[in-house]
């Protein structure tokens, strides 16, 4: 049976060392091309040679290139590079998944788009656990309605710059569906000063941004007398590369179409 060809983006970083290395470790896959942008001092070099191994794929700095020989390309990248990587995968007729956060509703928007000519998953966390926990919180929000107030706190590492997380997000777009509302008119991020009484009905995001935190997620329904308390953590880098290899597997004979880790999950 032939291997699905696979595409890194940020190949040096450590999401892509990650998912080179569970490359590696999968008889069903392939490394096939290991992007970085121009100027990064590991263009040029083999893309396992931070693993200590010998990929026999150079990393470069030419998307066209990378992806004309891919079935699927990873990006964990930045809003502006993954959509310009994604024209690039359109004209190459090359899958995505998408674990790059921070997009704005325009962007968005051109996903969208994109996904009449290629498929593509695009999920703010690509861990198993972490969308498991997202089935949680449906569950919980529906079951414990409004008389529970609802606050999200996400931890992530000092270098990390958005916020809050895209987790974080999702997780509040989750309870706010199940419960009929919408983030956009509930949600509070910050809270300084006299700031009089909670507001019933809204839900609560916190941020930590220190040290080199993975990413830490806790979603708090707090009601009279008892808190529940659901909490995600990660303590490594492959159990996202795990999930976007998995929804990379959930794409192939795909010809079109927007999924999310949900679907990966029921695929």
């Amino acid at each position: 049976m032939d291997k699905l060809k696979i595409a890194v983006c940020g190949a040096s970083g450590k999401m892509g060392r990650a998912l080179i290395g569970c490359i590696r470790d999968d008889d069903a896959l392939a490394l096939v091309g290991a992007l970085e942008v121009p100027g990064n001092s590991c263009l040029g070099k083999d893309a396992g040679g931070l693993l200590g191994f010998d990929s026999g794929v150079v990393i470069s700095s030419d998307i066209d290139a990378v992806t004309s020989s891919a079935d699927v390309l990873i990006d964990f990248t930045r809003p502006e590079g993954t959509i310009d990587h994604m024209s690039v995968c359109m004209s190459n007729n090359t899958a995505m998944v998408i674990g790059t956060t921070g997009f704005t509703s325009a962007q968005k928007e051109s996903i969208s788009t994109a996904s009449a000519t290629i498929p593509l998953v695009m999920a703010p966390n690509m861990s198993l656990g972490v969308n498991v926990l997202l089935r949680l919180l449906k569950i919980a929000s529906t079951a414990l309605g409004d008389e529970y107030d609802v606050e999200i706190v996400e931890a992530h590492h000092k270098h990390k710059v958005d916020a809050p997380s895209g987790t974080a997000l999702r997780m509040g777009e989750v309870i706010a569906e199940s419960l009929g509302r919408d983030l956009s008119d509930c949600a509070v991020y910050a809270r300084e000063g006299h700031t009089g009484s909670r507001k019933s009905k809204t839900i609560g995001f916190s941020t930590v941004r220190a040290g080199d935190i993975i990413g830490e997620h806790t979603a708090v329904f707090a009601g009279t007398g008892e808190r529940i308390e659901i909490i995600h953590k990660a303590s490594d880098r492959s159990n996202f590369a795990v999930g976007a290899l998995r929804a990379a597997k959930f794409l192939s004979g795909k010809k079109d179409g927007l999924f999310d880790m949900q679907d990966v999950l029921d695929g």
